[in-house]
């Protein structure tokens, strides 16, 4: 099922209900832009938010919910707000302080979805007990892990009472990570993507160039698209107003599937982020 529209949104397996489309929030540092970038994109339409506690924004996302909330009249409970727990703060004890010093930040009383970081050997199954503790309290929604490799899923599973609801990685048309999304759809994993548009080394290609300009598209916007047609959640960061609206306009056109398989084409297994196997946590 293809979204169409920016509220629509995909069913997690405990049932919750998550926005296939969302912003990201990644390198944008406090203060005002960033504030008007979430509290402009509420307005717009857009209902998920994504942050991290590494981000240190969290305060000036809480604001800029808190703005848009205001200025729109929606409810808190008609956003998807996400966070993450960072590398030093997984453990038990310290995984669940770490998710009352975010709520504290944004200043909001539950969070919508709430992620491991990073896989980081030897910490994520004690964070992870944390997070199911924090969820059969009911105090997150929904909890989920982000840049976990198969085998990490793997192994996080053996013991885990509850299994992730979400798996955030880097995914855009250069690392397709075909075997992740098919492990993830089997075992009812919701995919997201970080870094959708590879922050913005792919808007030049000329294969997307040139199927966006068949829809009068752009890049961007025909990327966001590949990710929605491939079952995938995705989140552009973006503190432009313009580019915020432009990011949503991906609901009124479709890529055939001849299309869909070219821009799996363009796989060359690149990252622009760290690869979780060999990051130095």
């Amino acid at each position: 099922m293809t979204a169409k529209n920016l509220q629509d949104t995909t069913t997690l397996h405990n049932g919750v209900k998550m926005p296939w489309f969302g912003i990201g929030v990644f390198k944008v540092e406090e203060g005002p832009e960033l504030v008007h970038a979430v509290k402009t994109a509420i307005q717009y339409g857009y209902r998920s938010i994504d942050t991290a506690a590494i981000y240190e924004n969290e305060a000036g996302v809480g604001q800029g919910i808190r703005e848009g909330i205001k200025e729109t009249g929606i409810s808190r409970e008609e956003l998807f707000v996400t966070s993450k727990a960072w590398n030093s703060d997984l453990g038990y004890e310290s995984t669940i302080k770490a998710y009352e010093a975010s709520l504290n930040k944004l200043g909001l009383e539950y969070l919508d979805l709430y992620l491991i970081h990073w896989p980081v050997e030897g910490k994520y199954k004690e964070a992870w007990r944390a997070l199911e503790t924090l969820y059969k309290e009911g105090r997150v929604k929904a909890i989920g892990v982000s840049n976990f490799h198969i085998h990490h899923l793997e192994d996080l599973m053996e013991d885990a009472e509850i299994k992730p609801m979400v798996n955030q990685v880097e995914y855009h048309p250069r690392l397709t990570q075909k075997d992740l999304k098919a492990f993830c759809r089997e075992h009812g994993i919701q995919l997201e993507a970080w870094s959708p548009l590879m922050q913005g080394q792919l808007l030049d290609h000329q294969v997307l160039k040139e199927i966006a300009n068949k829809y009068g598209k752009s890049p961007a916007q025909v990327i966001l698209r590949w990710d929605l047609q491939n079952g995938v959640v995705t989140i552009p960061k973006s503190t432009k107003a313009h580019r915020i609206a432009e990011n949503a306009q991906v609901f009124d056109f479709a890529l055939t599937d001849e299309e869909m398989e070219r821009i799996d084409g363009l796989n060359q297994n690149k990252r622009v982020g760290p690869d979780p196997d060999n990051f130095d946590f």
